[in-house]
Parts: structure tokens; C-alpha cells; sequence
């Protein structure tokens, strides 16, 4: 009998399955604990990562059509440093976007060796993301990866890039003695198994690790600073795709809601009132095969509404990480060491040890397969294949992709069905091939960082390959996926034979996951005995040649009769649970980003002045831009009024940047009329 790809297991549907969790599944092992040590130095940082809000393509689902017209929320880094008694450093950083590319993450190492020396290296510095796909694209050098944003986007780059470096450079000025403890919870109504046709191959031990069908774990760090709690890091495996690919807004998606729900609902931090109190991030861990579209259609679950759904999702991941905060156990251990290694995985030979069936195998250069161009229905398209008619002026700049498939690449790929081999194209590759792996010791726990998107059971394997070279339970150790580069997808070998969107978006055959858990032991062991590890081959640098065939800002003009900042619409009055509505002549939101400020406040008369109540980080308001003829173009500005306003007279406050013939760019304000609340 064939069984459909939605014929998945829901988290709260399974009875048996929960029965076995609360009794104690496998999953549920203790944490170890050393003995203790003389004390971490914690820090915490966070920035602004926010790019063109507007005319740039959007990264995740590489659709043509997902142009930015707007922002719901600002993305941002969230850096966190911890040092132990002999001031050996880890830094681990979870940032609101798609990806962190080869690019980025280079970019951000070198601005860190110019700041701080030796101190923080690619060795001891990881970069991961919450993998939202309603982030603003074109970060990346390599091209598979700029599709559908027609090239890089230098705007995007520096954002994230200087937003990352700003969140270090905070958490290191931030460092002072501290105390660090790790806590675990469950969640099952935040997650669904996309994928369980594939995952149904894995063999029995592994399924019954994950009784749902999916990864219920919110493991939790709790770090503080004399007594007093200054974040945490809460991983838990969903795909931030709540947002679907109909939508125009960036934003940081379930996971940036939730780091908002905790930061700024439960701790008061307002974002342009200098440092937080407090930092919280939600990223992933073997996410690949893990959707939060509970009804397993785009924007379907657990509403029909897809903010709602990002809301509810966020804050669902929110409720289990503070369960796991509450309960955390303070480590005993205090030591901060790292490994890192970089793998060629166009070409590892793997030994038999790591192979299900015993023998010695092979990597293969990066292929694309038919289940990757088809998509993942559950969530939205993959990298498109292009119809017949369709032109994309980077692939006829950079000579097409129509490279044919040699016979031992379709048989090293096998059996996935070859439509490109994406690691074959000039220069060198579409895609990255030489990737960097990583573990981070902090005290007790082990991060496993890897620069794919790992689905549960091949995140598992390798928490086991880890926990076994180390000799520690394997509770100590959390993956980390979407670290530091991305090269798609990585199922396991049994997974990838079924030949679902993950494999064939798993880009170096079916012996990628056994590749990497050879890499990971060679590093767990390097780590356990004290010795250093070989890095290993350098990864490509394609800055060189990074073409883009968006279109260019023009310079702006208001609308006929009209000056910049002039109110179109004025705001009503407004109840709790109303909308508030207003529009602005405005200039290119690509004039100034306004990264680390806002596009607009909504103020509250407070006496005599005027206070910001609100502004483009919270959740209750959009900002949405669109392009009026040529040059014009307008500002609609709505907040929600969420519970809990307080009632008053209220405006709203625009600020906006606009280009002149000679490419001078001038600031301006709009002031709205006021309105009661």
C-alpha cells in the first residue's frame, strides 16, 4: 500500500505515545554533572539584523513572486558569551534569519579578528538562525542560493553582518561571573512530522526515541549574574514557516515572536532603550522534517490565519521554555573549550563504522533532486526549476544550468532522480561544499553545531555519535542545526532512499549524515583527550563575482501636490482590539534602513510630552510601503491595539528618508493627527 507524505502523526493525537514520554522514554535521560569549578563569566548582547524592508526579495521559500513590501517585526541577533576560570570563551549566537551563509559568517569573523584579535575565532565563535522564511534574502556568495532574489544584496549582507558583530561586542562588554543551568520540557502541539513516510524507514530503536513522530524536547540554558536572570536559550525543533509564502512582511516569524513574547511581554525590554535586561532565543535543532503547519498545508494550524498562527506557535514555545527555565539545574561543571573542523563533503570517504550497512562509502558532489524542485507542500516551494519561458538573468549571466549529469554522479546520487548538479557548475559550485562542523563545550552540555537542515532521527545519530565518543549521557549533548553555513537539507541514509522534498534536498547522497557523524566523532575525541584537531581544507571565497539584477532605487518624488511626510489617511478613534490605520507620502525604505531605530512611533501624550508607546519591532503593528507610479510611494502604517493600552490621546509619528536627483538623501518626519484610545 502507498503511503501518502500526509499521512503524518499529530503531536496531541497519539495517547500511547505521551503515556510512554511521561513514563520516561529514552529521551528523557539525566543530565550528568561534573564536579564544580570555579564559576563561569556570562554575558549577553543583542542588535538589529533588520535589511531592505522593500523591492527585495525574501529568503526561505526562493519564490520569484516573494518581494518585501513592508516589516511586521525587526529581526535581530542574540549573542551570548560564557568564559570559564582559565578564560577560555564559546560565543553562540542565534540570529532572526532564513540562513547564516559561508559569507556572513566569514565577514562576521574577520570584523571580530580586527575588534578583538585572537579572542573570538571560528573556532569558538558559532553563528546560527532560526531559519525564518519571512527574512529578507540575498546574503549569500552563493548563487543557488540567490536565485530568486536575481543576486546578492549588499544591504542585506551588511545588516546582518554589523547587527551580529554589534550583539558579540555587547555580550563581551556585558561578561561578569555568573551561574549557568540547563532545564528540559516537553511540547507536542507545536510541531508535526511533514515528512513521516520518510522518517517510518528509520529503524525501530530510532522511532521509538521519538514515539511521536516528532521532537517534543525544549531544552533550556538559564544563565545569570549574581542571582539575577539575564537569558536564556530555549532550542526546539519546528520549522519558522508559520508565515507562508503569500506573505510580504519581514519579520522573525514564530521563533522571533516567541524571543519577543519573553523579552518584551515578560521582562519589559524595550529595544530602543539601550541594553536589555534580559535576552531570550528560541532557535532550532533537527528541525528538517518538522512543520508548525499543525494541518500540514501552508498556513493551515493551528488557524487559518498565518500571523495568528505565528503568534500562537511563538507562544506555545515561549510557555514550554519556561517550564524548562523554572526547573533548570544549575551545572556543576564550569568549563568553555570548542572544536571545529571543516569537511569537504563533495568527497568523504566515510568508514564502514558509520554506514548502516557496515561497509566503507562515498560523498558525491551536490545534486538537486526531482523531490526538492516539487517542494515541501506542507510549507511552501523549494528553489524553483524553471518552466520553459521562465529567464532569470543570473543564471544566463553565470552560464545557465542546463550542465548535464555524468552517469557516476546519477549513480553516486542514486536513487535520487538528478535534475541538477548544482555542485558541478562554475565556479565551483552553486552551493557550498566545504563546511564547517562544530561542537561548543559550556559547562556540562555539548552544542553540536551543522550547516544543513537535519531532520530528527539524523540529529539524534549524531547526538549519539557525540555522546558516545565523549562518554557522557547523551541529554548533555543538543544539536544545533543551521549553524555557521547552509547547504540544504541532511536525512538519514534510510530516510533518503524514500526520496521526499528532504532527500532530495539532502545535496550529497545518501551517505551525507554518516559523513558527518565521522566528523563529529573525530571531534568529540579531539575534545574528550585534550588534543587539537586538523581544521581541514579552507571554504571557497566567491565575493569576487556577486552580480545583482534587482532593480535600483530612484530617486524620490511625493505624490502630485504633496510633500514627504504629508498624512494620506488619518488615524479614527480607536478601542482595545480596534485598528489604527494612517499613510504617509514617504521616500525608498532602501534610502536608510533605520537598523537599530524604527520607521515610525506610535506616541502617547504622557502631561505635557510625548512617549513612545509603540514603534516597527512590536508585534501589534505593520509597516506597509508600496511604490505609487515611478518615483512616488506611500507609508501605511496600522497597530493593532492590543489588551492592556492605556487609554489617552495618542499619535502616530513617521519617519522616512528620501533620494534626491544627485542621490542625497534627506530625512523627514509626518505627524499624524491625534486620536483617543
Amino acid at each position: 500500500m502507498k503511503i501518502s507524505r500526509r499521512s503524518v502523526l499529530a503531536g496531541a493525537a497519539a495517547a500511547p505515545a505521551l503515556a510512554a514520554l511521561s513514563a520516561g522514554s529514552a529521551q528523557a535521560g539525566p543530565l550528568r554533572t561534573a564536579p564544580s569549578g570555579t564559576g563561569f563569566r556570562v554575558g549577553v548582547g543583542i542588535a538589529d539584523v533588520t535589511g531592505p524592508v522593500a523591492e527585495n526579495g525574501m529568503m526561505g521559500y526562493s519564490s520569484f513572486d516573494q518581494v518585501a513590501e513592508g516589516l511586521h517585526q525587526r529581526t535581530r541577533a542574540r549573542a551570548y558569551v560564557f568564559a570559564d576560570a582559565a578564560d577560555s570563551r564559546v560565543v553562540y549566537v542565534c540570529v532572526d534569519t532564513c540562513m547564516v551563509f559561508q559569507s556572513v559568517h566569514d565577514e562576521v569573523i574577520r570584523r571580530l579578528h580586527t575588534a578583538f584579535g585572537g579572542v573570538y575565532t571560528e573556532r569558538n565563535v558559532m553563528l546560527t538562525a532560526v531559519h525564518s522564511h519571512a527574512a529578507c534574502g540575498g546574503a549569500s556568495h552563493d548563487y543557488a542560493y540567490t536565485l530568486a532574489n536575481l543576486g546578492f544584496q549588499p544591504l542585506t549582507f551588511q545588516a546582518e553582518v554589523d547587527g551580529i558583530v554589534e550583539a558579540i561586542t555587547a555580550a563581551h562588554d556585558d561578561l561578569a561571573p555568573g551561574t549557568v543551568a540547563y532545564g528540559r520540557s516537553e511540547l507536542t502541539d507545536a510541531s508535526v512530522n511533514r515528512s513521516r513516510v520518510a522518517f517510518d524507514r528509520n529503524p525501530q530503536r530510532d522511532k521509538d526515541y521519538y514515539p511521536l513522530g516528532i521532537d517534543t524536547s525544549m531544552r533550556t540554558l538559564r544563565i545569570a549574574q549574581d542571582g539575577t536572570d539575564i537569558g536564556a536559550i530555549n532550542w526546539f525543533a519546528t520549522h519558522c514557516a508559520s508565515l507562508t509564502n503569500e506573505n510580504r512582511l519581514i519579520s522573525g516569524d514564530n521563533k522571533g515572536a516567541a524571543a519577543y513574547f519573553w523579552e518584551h511581554d515578560g521582562e519589559g525590554v524595550r529595544y530602543l532603550d539601550g541594553p536589555p535586561s534580559f535576552v531570550a532565543s528560541f532557535p532550532q535543532t533537527n528541525s528538517g522534517d518538522m512543520s508548525p503547519n499543525l494541518n500540514l498545508e501552508p498556513g493551515k494550524g493551528p488557524t487559518d490565519d498565518e500571523f495568528e498562527n505565528a503568534r500562537i506557535i511563538g507562544e506555545r514555545q515561549v510557555g514550554a521554555a519556561r517550564t524548562a527555565f523554572a526547573d533548570a539545574e544549575q551545572m556543576a561543571a564550569t568549563t568553555v573549550d570548542s572544536r571545529v573542523m571543516y569537511l569537504d563533503m563533495a568527497n568523504q570517504v566515510v568508514d564502514g563504522r558509520f554506514t548502516p550497512d557496515g561497509l566503507q562509502r562515498r560523498t558525491a558532489p551536490a545534486c538537486v533532486g526531482a523531490a526538492m524542485a516539487a517542494g515541501s507542500t506542507e510549507d511552501g516551494p523549494a528553489i524553483p526549476i524553471f518552466p520553459e519561458g521562465t529567464r532569470n538573468p543570473l543564471v544566463d549571466a553565470l552560464g545557465g544550468m542546463n550542465a548535464p549529469v555524468p552517469n557516476w554522479l546519477a549513480d553516486a546520487q542514486a536513487p535520487k532522480l538528478v535534475l541538477i548538479a548544482v555542485g558541478l557548475l562554475p565556479p565551483d559550485g552553486w552551493v557550498p561544499h566545504v563546511l564547517k562542523i562544530q561542537i561548543l563545550r559550556i559547562g556540562d552540555v555539548y552544542v553540536v553545531g551543522g550547516p544543513a537542515e537535519f531532520t530528527i532521527v539524523s540529529g539524534l545519530r549524531i547526538r549519539r555519535t557525540v555522546a558516545e565518543e565523549l562518554g557522557v549521557p547523551l541529554e548533555n549533548v543538543v544539536f544545533q542545526g543551521y549553524a555557521n553555513s547552509y547547504s540544504s537539507y541532511c536525512t538519514t541514509p534510510e530516510e533518503y532512499e524514500a526520496q521526499q522534498y528532504e532527500g532530495g534536498s539532502t545535496l550529497f547522497g545518501r551517505n551525507t549524515l554518516p559523513a558527518y557523524q565521522q566528523g563529529y566523532a573525530a571531534l568529540a575525541a579531539a575534545m574528550r583527550s585534550g588534543d587539537d584537531v586538523a581544521r581541514g581544507p579552507a571554504p571557497r571565497d566567491l565575493s569576487g563575482f556577486q552580480p545583482y539584477f534587482g532593480t535600483q532605487v530612484p530617486a524620490d518624488a511625493p505624490l502630485p501636490g504633496r510633500r514627504f511626510g504629508d498624512v494620506l489617511v488619518q488615524p479614527g478613534a480607536a478601542t482595545v482590539g480596534g485598528r489604527v490605520v494612517t499613510e504617509f507620502v514617504t521616500g525608498h525604505p532602501k534610502n536608510n534602513l533605520r537598523r537599530g531605530g524604527t520607521f515610525f512611533e506610535v506616541q502617547r501624550l504622557d502631561g505635557a510630552r510625548w512617549t513612545r508607546h509603540a514603534d516597527d519591532g512590536d508585534w501589534s503593528t505593520k509597516y506597509r510601503w508600496r511604490r505609487e507610479g515611478t518615483n512616488a510611494s506611500v507609508a501605511r502604517i496600522t497597530w493593532d491595539v492590543p489588551a492592556g493600552t492605556p487609554s489617552g490621546t495618542y499619535r502616530i509619528q513617521h519617519f522616512g528618508d528620501h533620494r534626491g536627483p544627485d542621490g542625497a538623501i534627506t530625512a523627514f518626519t509626518g505627524t499624524s493627527d491625534t486620536f483617543t484610545v
